[in-house]
């Protein structure tokens, strides 16, 4: 944003940087495919991530089976004393 906006755009006013801001948000979230999400555009991702967070919380199974054991309680040995320094 700074190297293709701020640093080279002349801004007449706070409405001027508003509107510049907004057009360069929508253009970098709906039209530039981003390589850290696998070429996609920001808003396809997460539409994706939305659609999948839908099934996800239908599903059951998640609900069923924790997902490690629970923890037992810690076993002492009182036989061996515990050094001193």
């Amino acid at each position: 944003m700074r190297d293709e906006l701020l640093n080279e755009t002349l801004f007449f006013g706070l409405g001027h940087a508003r509107a510049a801001t907004a057009r360069w948000v929508a253009d970098d979230n709906h039209q530039r495919p981003h390589s850290a999400i696998g070429y996609a555009t920001p808003a396809a991702y997460a539409a994706k991530l939305a659609a999948m967070g839908d099934r996800l919380r239908v599903t059951e199974a998640l609900h069923r089976s924790p997902i490690a054991p629970s923890a037992h309680p810690r076993q002492f040995d009182r036989g061996t004393p515990a050094s001193a320094g």
